[in-house]
């Protein structure tokens, strides 16, 4: 039976006694806020706008579109012991799957319209923000299930051929707002400005304006748009803190690159500046990280690198692949190089964190020159 309060170590069949335990142990804030996540968006209270049986059905769907087999499994078997049946010709639902494939295997050709056919098919602008973190966090929780079973040792559906090279990106002068648009990638602080409205400081409770003011996020449009879910989103900002911000383990210059690597795969220019411009910062190696956000689309994240972020590059790329590429002998060369089980931990669990951010900036707004 699948333990409802640790869903991933079990799908990954993780020793309690391993080193893998013992380093998910060390970081045990970010399980209880991934579990939390997974808890708010398919344990919550019953929610007739986006009924369980369709969230589990797009969970299955992502998890299967990811090649994560063990988690499509876990979805089918909760989708079937519901008594609800969704109805995957309705309208509603397929503007759902749509945007769900979308998200799934290319969130940069993501546009307004697109969000705007989610509106006009019933969805709800809260419905649709819990939709997008919903496949965005599947995203996510498949690359830590993939993760944590190549960490186990286990067997993983792993695909072979060429690296995972750099994605191609937007490079339309304005957005759709008329703004200046960010035509590469780029160190430099951007804005970003959603495509539905963030829901308005007026009509926030007081646990919510507590909220946002406690992460410093009252002011950002994002975050107000993501509060349209107030109890998932507070779960999302602690795994995220969770996840970079502790000590030991990998230094926090290699998370930021994870996550940066993370954006050149999936073509978000918006989280590139915000954590290149950390890696700079905290790594001194300015050149370095220059060097990987001027890749061009096609090419090799980690030409030209030195051997330690190479390997690292190289990994977090494959992780980040849709569905996962990931092998055992990039994770050898990593332990070759000295990696402990709680830096490899860590650099997972930065990777795979921006499977989730990337494919929300990506597909709720866009970035914009300040």
């Amino acid at each position: 039976m699948t333990d409802p309060h640790d869903l991933l170590a079990t799908l990954a069949d993780i020793d309690s006694d391993s080193a893998l335990a013992q380093a998910r142990a060390t970081r045990q804030a970010a399980g209880e806020a991934i579990q939390s996540s997974y808890h708010a968006l398919f344990h919550a209270a019953a929610d007739d706008e986006f009924p369980r049986a369709e969230r589990l059905l797009l969970a299955q769907r992502v998890s299967e579109w990811h090649g994560v087999h063990a988690l499509a499994a876990h979805y089918g078997d909760a989708l079937r012991q519901t008594a609800q049946r969704p109805q995957e010709n309705a309208e509603r639902l397929r503007a759902a799957l749509d945007h769900a494939e979308r998200l799934a295997f290319t969130p940069a050709q993501a546009e307004p319209q697109h969000l705007q056919g989610l509106q006009q098919a019933g969805w709800s602008l809260a419905a649709i923000v819990t939709l997008s973190q919903l496949i965005a966090f599947v995203s996510f929780q498949s690359r830590l299930l993939y993760g944590y079973r190549l960490l186990a040792g286990k067997a993983v559906n792993a695909v072979g051929g060429a690296p995972v090279r750099a994605a191609a990106w937007r490079t339309e002068r304005r957005i759709h707002g008329g703004r200046q648009a960010p035509l590469a990638f780029t160190r430099q602080e951007l804005e970003w400005e959603p495509w539905i409205a963030a829901k308005p400081l007026a009509e926030f409770d007081a646990a919510g304006l507590a909220l946002l003011a406690r992460f410093g996020h009252t002011d950002s449009d994002y975050f107000r748009l993501l509060a349209r879910n107030h109890p998932l989103l507070e779960q999302r900002t602690l795994a995220d803190r969770a996840i970079f911000y502790t000590s030991g383990g990998l230094a926090r210059a290699e998370r930021e690159l994870a996550a940066t690597v993370a954006s050149k795969v999936n073509a978000c220019i918006y989280c590139a500046s915000v954590h290149a411009r950390k890696a700079a910062q905290l790594s001194k190696q300015g050149d370095a990280v220059q060097q990987l956000l001027e890749v061009p689309p096609g090419g090799a994240l980690s030409e030209g690198q030195q051997d330690a972020w190479r390997a690292q590059i190289d990994f977090a790329a494959a992780l980040s692949a849709t569905p996962p590429r990931a092998n055992p002998d990039q994770l050898a060369l990593l332990r070759s190089q000295g990696l402990t089980p709680l830096e490899l931990l860590d650099l997972v669990q930065s990777t795979a964190f921006f499977a989730w951010a990337n494919r929300l900036m990506l597909t709720l707004g866009e970035p914009y020159e300040p």
